[in-house]
Order: C-alpha cells, then structure tokens, then sequence
C-alpha cells in the first residue's frame, strides 16, 4: 500500500496541474470584468458556462418572488470561481462528469422539501465532456434541467452539494472561506472523531478536514432540520463513518458540537451525507500550507480569503515572448530561427539554400539542423503537453495562442502529434454539441483512439480530486 507521504504527493501534484491549467486568468479577468459590469449572462459565457434557465418562464411558472431570488443568486454568482471549485477526478484533475450539483435551493409553495426549487450546477457524461463546459439549470424534482434532457443523473446529488458552501460561488459569501475552510486553526487542532478508546480508522495521507466535522456536521443537520443526530461520511468507495453529532450544553452560550463517537454501520433511513466540500481539506489550503504554490496564482477571490496579506506576493511566471528568436546550433554555427509574416523560418540562411534543403528532404535526405528544429516545432514541440493539458481542461483559446506564439498565425501544421490533438479536440468538441442538441454519436464513429502520451494512471485516493 503505498505511503501517507505518496498520497499527499499524488494529491497535489494533481491539484497543481489544475490550477496551472483547469481555470485560466485570462477566463478569471474576463468573468470578473463582465460580472463587475452587471453581465452575468456574458460572465457564464467568459467561464464556459452554459445558461440552461430562462427568468421570465419562472417568473409566469413560480412567482415574481421566486424570479426575484434566483435573479438575484445569479448577479452575485462568479462562473469562474464555481468552476474552480467543482469537484474534479484523477488522474487528470477534470471535473467529475454526469453530476448534478445544488448551488441554491428555493421555497416553492405548497411543495414538500423533495419539490423544492434548485439551482443546480451539471456537467456533461464523459462521452460529452470536451471542453470542460458546465451547465446552469433549474430543477423542480419533476423534470431533468432544461438543456439536458438525456443527463445520466438529472437529481441533485446529496454528497456533492454546494447550497451548503455558498462561500465557494457566491461573492457575497467569500470571506467566510477562511473560517470554514480551517484555515485560522492549525493542521489537525480541533475535535478528532474517536470511538471507544480508539481513533476513527482513517484512511493513510486521508486528507480529512477533522477539525472542521463537528461545525460542518451541525450546519448539515440544521439544514436538515434536525437539532442533533447522526451523519455519513463518505471517505471512499469502501470506506464510510458515521457520526453521532451531540450538544455539549456545559456551560453559558450556545451549544458547541461534538463527536461522541464514529462507526462504520448504522441501520434505520438513510443519513443525511456531510458534504465532500466538507469532508476534505481544501486543496488550496493543503498546496499554501505544503509551500506547494504562491498566493497569487490562487483565483484572486480564494487568494484573498486564505492569505490576504500575501495576496499579491506571488505572481504567475512570465510568458515567453514569441517574438524572440531562438538559437540553433547549425554546422558548427549559432543560427536564429523566427517569426516573419507570420511563419517560422530560419533567418540565418539565404531563400536559395532554404530551397535546396527542402528538396534534400523530399528526396529522404537529411536537411539543415535549422530546418529539422522547425520541422519538429511543426510536428512535436516541447510546448506539446502544455497544450494538450490546456485542450483537456477546455482551453482552446490559451492552446491556440501558445502554437501561434511557437509557430506564427499563419503556419500550416504539419502532420505529427501536434496536428493529432488538435484534431482530436475539435471532434470531441463536436461529441459534446451533439449531446447538447440531443443527439447520440454516429454508429460508425466508433471508439476514438488515445492519441495521448501514456500517464501513470496510479493516483492517489478517490477523494484526492474533490475541489
């Protein structure tokens, strides 16, 4: 079995590939941009969200004072910041596919709570998951969401549920992420579940946020409307607690939260489940606290919630610029290679040169050393993985721009890897039209080869890519 040490290292090695590349800051600037202005239909639009909802239908369907509401949830939503914090799995970090997540639930009257008005957040199946899109839907417990009619779970999930964690949408909620999130306490202080005599069996590196259970539990029961009781959590496909939340009344104030004991079994209805926003330790949280990452590559809204005084000390690495030539050793000599009219060529060799070596190559000779570095820029560049994982994560415009700045806007890709996921993200894209517009894949389509460079498909636990 492998290590705490390895599952904490998988865990953010994961987690810092998604925040390199899963919400870009030019998609945060944009949202934020269009957000701040009043456009949080354009704000959805910048976050690759897709607005399945209409205000004016609910409104003649439920009420003005309902419209009212959710007009109001979705002024003060940030697309880019649900994004970010959106439930992801291994070994990729993408968002987990065919869920249905509960931002917002809403009274409907003469409707019990299983009839309740929710706002939810869906991501597509796997099959339809290029470009990483989200939809934005309203379900009433009678019909699945507008906009995906064929979702393989159209009812809200109750371990994935953000109507608890407002904090981690709702910009009129973020600065609660320090506290909820535990970053004012020490790793580990708080109460610790036990059972008699013995700590609770947690599984190794479990990433748990313990300290936090107890509050979380009671948030939950209350939501619930229950005073005190007993909660699942959920630890892993094979690996569940139960917890007796009780009241310690000593003393003047409040009532404070404790857990008496943990089991792994409990008979009788089904318990209400401690969400998994609350189950583990940000993973924000866990890169600040491991040195893993800087302040300022955190989205600008978590930022400064966990470390405002260290907010702006860390920046993003600056970008390469494209229009600086780079060198090539060549026959014993240091040549340029560079952008011009839009194309990258050689400056150090004479158009007539450049002819013959091109034809030497036709004839299966071997060209200048000038002329294979570009023939493999074409083909396989160094850049190829950044750009994949940008293509992964949905982000066509930021893939594009780094082969513009390698290759120039006006370069015809030639056939090789490169040119391979290019491709290959423009079918998958057209999967996931499909699925939008109701429509299965062709027959005769057929399993689409993985192009991809062979990973590690060894990750840590399941829980390791919850955000």
């Amino acid at each position: 079995m492998p290590s705490p040490a390895a599952y904490e290292d998988s865990r953010r090695s994961l987690w810092l590939r998604v925040r390199e590349y899963a919400v870009p800051p030019s998609m945060i600037e944009t949202a934020t941009a269009r957000r701040t202005a009043g456009d949080w239909a354009g704000a959805c639009t910048a976050a690759g969200v897709d607005v399945d909802l209409d205000l004016r239908s609910l409104a003649r369907s439920h009420g003005p004072e309902l419209a009212a509401l959710v007009r109001a949830d979705l002024r003060h939503l940030a697309p880019d910041l649900l994004r970010w914090h959106l439930p992801r799995v291994a070994p990729d970090g993408l968002l987990r596919p065919g869920l249905t997540i509960t931002l917002a639930r809403y009274p409907a009257a003469g409707r019990g709570d299983e009839q309740q008005l929710h706002l939810v957040a869906r991501t597509p199946p796997a099959w339809a998951q290029a470009g990483q899109r989200i939809g934005l839907a309203l379900w009433d417990g009678s019909r699945p969401a507008a906009g995906d009619p064929r979702h393989p779970h159209p009812r809200p999930d109750r371990r994935f549920r953000l109507d608890l964690h407002r904090h981690l949408w709702d910009t009129r909620r973020t600065d609660e992420l320090r506290v909820r999130s535990g970053a004012g306490r020490a790793p580990g202080d708080g109460l610790t579940p036990a059972g008699p005599g013995r700590p609770a069996p947690l599984p190794p590196g479990h990433g748990c946020a313990v300290d936090r259970w107890g509050a979380e539990a009671a948030l939950l029961l209350r939501a619930e409307g229950r005073p005190s009781g007993a909660v699942s959590v959920r630890l892993g496909a094979r690996h569940r607690l139960v917890l007796d939340l009780a009241a310690d009344g000593d003393g003047p104030g409040p009532p404070a939260p404790r857990i008496p004991a943990a089991s792994g079994h409990r008979p009788g209805r089904p318990l209400p489940v401690l969400p998994d926003a609350a189950t583990w330790v940000l993973p924000d949280l866990d890169l600040l606290r491991a040195g893993a990452i800087a302040p300022g590559r955190l989205h600008p809204l978590v930022a400064s919630a966990l470390a405002p005084e260290q907010a702006r000390a860390g920046t993003p690495p600056p970008a390469d610029r494209a229009d600086e030539p780079r060198l090539v050793d060549c026959r014993g000599a240091r040549h340029r290679i560079g952008l011009v009219d839009g194309v990258l060529v050689p400056l150090d060799h004479d158009p007539a040169e450049i002819h013959r070596e091109e034809l030497l190559a036709a004839l299966t000779g071997t060209p200048l050393p000038c002329l294979q570095v570009i023939d493999v820029a074409h083909r396989q560049p160094e850049c190829l993985t950044g750009v994949r994982e940008r293509l992964d994560h949905g982000d066509t415009a930021g893939a594009l721009a780094v082969v513009t700045g390698l290759l120039g806007p006006d370069a015809l890709l030639r056939d090789g890897a490169l040119r391979d996921e290019l491709a290959a993200a423009a079918e998958r894209r057209t999967d996931h039209l499909l699925y939008r517009a109701g429509l299965d894949l062709p027959a005769r389509r057929g399993p689409r080869p993985d192009r991809r460079r062979p990973r590690d498909r060894r990750s840590g636990p399941r829980h390791a890519a919850f955000g």
